[in-house]
């Protein structure tokens, strides 16, 4: 999976094979995938590396700069997003969209709940209504449906250890 994200960046774009960290500094740690169904699971990580190019620390780059972060990261989410068209699970690139619009929100608001949106979406992708709980964290600011909603599914050890390595990635 980090091969297919590091090397598909890198054959795409000069840029972001410079931004690419030395293979023996990358950090290759899964997040929210494991709780998604396998067939989705790179394009699911792939979205996520460039949700940490946005707002954390990345595992797999360092960019120079704002700029090339910015960039990188709209990347890594459309690449992503193709990932998961390519299974041809229109659900999934729907509860995708929504997640990085919703988590988007939540970082420009300076509030928490991102990790339990992407805990949610992770273990209900294409297939789950997760939409009240969404609008909760969306208007009431309340990530606790979410949550409840991945620990539902997924089980509270995996939440548990998502939400804390996500807890350290992005601050």
């Amino acid at each position: 999976m980090w091969d297919a994200i590091a090397e598909g960046a890198a054959a795409e774009n000069e840029l972001w094979r410079e931004a690419l960290l030395p293979a023996d500094e990358r950090r290759l740690e899964a997040v929210f995938s494991p709780l998604a169904p396998d067939e989705l699971r790179l394009g699911l990580e792939t979205i996520y590396e460039g949700y940490l190019v946005h707002y954390g620390e990345p595992r797999l780059f360092a960019p120079v700069d704002a700029d090339t972060a910015l960039l990188l990261g709209d990347y890594l989410y459309a690449h992503g997003l193709s990932r998961v068209a390519e299974t041809g699970n229109v659900a999934a690139v729907a509860d995708l969209a929504e997640l990085i619009s919703l988590c988007a929100q939540a970082r420009a608001e300076q509030r928490d709940g991102d990790g339990a949106a992407w805990a949610a979406t992770a273990s209900q992708l294409g297939r789950s209504d997760l939409e009240a709980s969404r609008e909760m964290l969306r208007l009431g600011r309340d990530g606790a449906p979410l949550e409840a909603a991945a620990r539902a599914v997924a089980g509270d050890e995996c939440v548990d250890r998502a939400l804390e390595t996500h807890a350290r990635l992005v601050g």
